[in-house]
This record gives structure tokens, C-alpha cells and sequence, in this order.
């Protein structure tokens, strides 16, 4: 379906608005020293289920409507929400915000609203949650259970969760543009508890996108028999796994789902609010080198049917692929209107909000490090002694500083250059700064998440994607409890 044809019917419609009508009160917010003015209309319908020993305990479905304004004066945001989209609300809120961010200056700019040219989508507008009976997404619960207590008999607890959204996003602002998005979202995560002799261990899978239901028959990686298969193995991994040690040591970290270390660790570090408030461990740094030679670092928000994609960010410029890093050298930062504006650089369409009673800040999409020329076996055999972190749990970082503490749920000492026993509670301890600059081999085989990241920023959650090929890195601090 169009865009724009089904948010003007979903959104603006309903609550008697137009395009003449938003320009016109758009309008009465500019002119003084307003820089930027804009709408933010939403329509979200989001559902969930969760089974566990063998039932479905919860059951969900929400839907989120409502519109955000927002008037930008130079380093002054004044914003206002609400949950009722009509000709008086929109009004009233658009004077709010611009009575707070003009400082009572009054003044008023005619403002013509027409359709911008369309982005190519990045996925289906097709909405996920009715692509399904409720029957039907219960039984793929069902499914996961029935396939993990099948595959070992130490699997002695199985939880699962479905979850799906869609969302109609329309975006007008002040240079006239009126911009809509459609987006679906999908997520299928496992958790299994096994137990052997008195000791239990858990293991995780989960993955999803910028798609249908549909993916967890069609994506072999993201089947039921495939998600079980893996939580199942490492939860059983865990079994075996004995004390990480401590130190400081060379550590080789996977392809995929580590890159979250550096999304974590770094990518924040690159968002254009941080580095134009200066508190940004790399602020004032463009051009310089800030990683190893051969560790280039992109944010691309238009992978087909990510979860981190976007085919307009949320103040409706289309998304791009930013080199941040390359061969080493500091090359750009992550920005939205605002803070691209008073930086004197374009938008680099990483504006996000987490929705309508949220203001946009610049954030990243699909954060990633190209891959390089080694193989990873040849990786792994260039440690004599040292750990392989294949996936993190979480972990925390000081945007400021930097600093980073992960802690890995599958990892493996490497003794002799071949990977050994499995370990437990390992924890990485670092710089992100300090690290990149620690790469000493980049491989070959770059993989992305499998759909399951979720970034935190000034209380905002939003979906994105990370990845990596594998990385040696020396000399990193490792926590054990040995």
C-alpha cells in the first residue's frame, strides 16, 4: 500500500486535518528565530504472547495514537504531545512549543505542505500482527516448547515470546515536507533452563526484523527448530563450563551479535549530541586516528527488512549508510536536524524517537565493522593463550569516558591456537577508544545480529541492529574468578 495515502486516511483524516491546515498552523510557529518546526503523527498497534511450561501465561495488544510538536530556536526545544489528534489539539500544542522555544518573540511564515518525493521502502507495509490468527501464533510457541524438551532430556524449563508491531508514522515540518512510513516489527526470543546433577544453566535464542510472521518459516536461522536448537545447545555449554580467568590477555571476539560491544562501547560515542556538548570521548576528533589501521565502522539504516532499518527516520529524511570510522580515522558522526543544524553538517537521517510523546535524538540504526582480509580460523590460530567471546549478556559504558564492562554468556579459552574449554562469567573490561586502537587482525566473515537489539538513550528504547566480523584484539582486561 502507499505510505502517505494510508496514514492521510489512518491519521489525518479521522481528526479533519490536511495539508492546508498543518501549513497553516505550522505557519503561526515560525519566523523570529525559529530554526525548525515539526509534526509528528502516530498510529501503533503492538500485541504479545508468552508461553511457558508448555502454556500461555500472558497476552497482550495495545494500540499508541497521538501526535508530537515540536519548535526549535537555535539550542532551544520547546515540545507538547497528545494522545488526541484534532485541528484544536495541534494547535494548541504547536503554540506551546513555540511559545517556549521563541521566548515570547511573536511571528508568523506562511508554510505550503506537499508530499516529498518518496523513499524507496526497506520493507513491507503489510501489517504483521494480521498475518496470523491468535491460534496461530500460539501454536509457535507451542512449536519452540515441543522442540527443545525433544532435543535433550536435562531441558527442564522452556519460556518463549512472541511480539509484533506496526506502525503509521507521518512526519510534516516546516520546510514543507510531509513524509509518511509504514513499519512492521517482528520478534520471536527462547529461553531454556537445563539441569544435570544439582546444577542448572540457561541458554537464549531469538531473532526477528523489519518483517512479518512469516520469517520464522521462511529464514532458516530463524525457525523454531533452529532457535530451539540453539538456546538448547547453549544452555548445555553452560554446563560444561568452567571459571573464566582474570587478566589481561589477547581476546578474539566473534562475528554478529558482539558487535554490540561495539555499538555499546563506541558507537554512542559518535552520536552528534554528545560530540557537539563535548562530552564525548571523541569530540573534536573528526580526522584523526581514533582505531587500528583496517577497522572501518558504518551506521546503515537501509539494510532490506532490518531491525535497525529505516526508510525515513523520524523527522522524515531518509536513512543512509555514514562511515564513521575508516581504516581508523575519525570520519563522521551520527546526526539529526537539530543537532546537524547547529553544527554546521547535514543530517545524516539518524533522528529517532520512540514514539509521539518522544523527542527525536540522534541515534544509530545498523552499527557495524566492515570486514577485513583474515580468515577466522587463521584469527583464533594466532592466539597462544588467551579467550574467545562468541556472545555478550549486556553490559555498561560511560559515554564520556568510554569505559566498558561486557559480560559473555558463551566464551572459550583459546590455549595453543585452537579454541578449548568453554568458560563462565567471563567479563570484558576496557576503553572503547583504547580498544579499537587494540585491533590487531579484522576477518573476513562479517555477520549482523539476528534481529534481537534494543538501544536505551535518555529513557527512549529503540530497535536496531549490530555486527562485526571476528576481532582480535590484545591486551584486554579480562574479569574472572580465577
Amino acid at each position: 500500500m502507499d505510505p502517505l495515502t494510508y496514514a492521510r486516511e489512518r491519521l489525518l483524516a479521522p481528526a479533519e486535518l490536511d495539508e492546508g491546515r498543518i501549513g497553516a498552523i505550522l505557519g503561526n510557529a515560525l519566523g523570529g528565530s525559529v530554526d525548525l518546526a515539526d509534526l509528528y503523527f502516530q498510529y501503533a498497534r503492538q500485541e504479545s504472547f508468552s508461553l511457558e511450561e508448555g502454556a500461555v501465561k500472558s497476552g497482550s495488544h495495545a494500540i499508541a495514537r497521538g501526535f508530537g510538536a515540536r519548535v526549535v530556536a537555535g539550542e532551544r526545544t520547546g515540545f507538547a504531545y497528545s494522545e488526541e489528534i484534532g485541528p484544536a489539539q495541534v494547535a494548541e500544542a504547536v503554540s506551546m512549543a513555540g511559545a517556549i522555544a521563541r521566548r515570547g518573540e511573536d511571528a508568523a511564515t506562511p508554510v505550503a505542505i506537499t508530499a516529498a518525493a518518496p523513499a524507496a521502502p526497506l520493507y513491507t507495509g503489510v501489517d504483521p500482527i494480521a498475518g496470523l490468527t491468535d491460534g496461530e501464533k500460539v501454536a509457535l510457541l507451542g512449536e519452540l516448547d515441543r522442540i527443545a524438551r525433544a532435543l535433550d532430556p536435562r531441558v527442564d524449563k522452556v519460556m518463549a515470546t512472541l511480539a509484533g508491531s506496526f506502525e503509521t508514522v507521518l512526519i510534516a515540518a516546516s520546510d514543507g515536507s510531509l513524509v509518511a512510513d509504514l513499519r512492521p516489527l517482528v520478534r520471536l526470543n527462547l529461553s531454556v533452563v537445563v539441569e544435570d546433577q544439582g546444577r542448572r544453566e540457561s541458554g537464549s535464542a531469538g531473532g526477528g526484523g523489519r518483517t512479518g510472521y512469516a520469517c520464522f518459516r521462511d529464514q532458516p536461522h530463524l525457525t523454531p527448530e533452529a532457535l530451539a536448537r540453539e538456546a538448547v545447545r547453549r544452555a548445555l555449554l553452560n554446563l560444561e563450563a568452567v571459571d573464566a580467568p582474570a587478566g589481561t590477555m589477547d581476546v578474539v571476539l566473534g562475528p554478529g551479535w558482539p558487535g554490540v560491544l561495539l555499538h555499546e562501547a563506541i558507537g554512542h560515542g559518535l552520536e552528534g549530541d554528545f560530540n557537539r556538548k563535548g562530552t564525548s570521548a571523541f569530540a573534536g576528533r573528526m580526522g584523526e586516528r581514533v582505531a587500528a589501521p583496517g577497522c572501518t565502522v558504518v551506521d546503515d539504516g537501509t539494510l532490506r527488512d532490518r531491525r535497525g532499518s529505516l526508510t525515513v527516520d523520524d523527522e522524515g529524511t531518509p536513512t543512509g549508510r555514514t562511515v564513521l570510522i575508516d581504516d581508523g580515522i575519525l570520519a563522521g558522526y551520527l546526526q539529526d536536524r537539530h543537532n546537524a543544524r547547529l553544527m554546521g553538517v547535514a543530517p545524516t537521517g539518524n533522528g529517532r524517537r520512540q514514539g509521539f510523546a518522544y523527542l527525536p535524538l540522534p541515534r544509530m540504526t545498523n552499527t557495524f565493522m566492515l570486514p577485513g582480509a583474515a580468515a577466522p580460523e587463521e584469527v583464533i590460530a594466532s592466539v597462544a593463550d588467551g579467550l574467545y567471546a562468541v556472545h555478550f549478556a549486556g553490559g555498561q559504558v560511560d559515554i564520556t569516558s568510554g569505559k566498558f564492562v561486557f559480560v559473555a554468556n558463551e566464551a572459550y579459552r583459546i590455549r595453543g591456537g585452537r579454541i578449548a574449554e568453554p568458560v563462565k562469567d567471563a567479563t570484558l573490561i576496557g576503553s572503547g577508544p583504547e580498544c579499537l586502537t587494540r585491533v590487531v587482525m579484522v576477518g573476513n566473515d562479517l555477520r549482523l545480529d539476528d534481529g534481537i537489539g534494543t538501544c536505551g538513550k535518555c529513557g527512549q528504547s529503540v530497535p536496531v541492529g549490530v555486527g562485526q566480523p571476528t576481532l582480535k584484539i590484545t591486551g584486554l582486561t579480562v574479569g574472572g574468578t580465577r
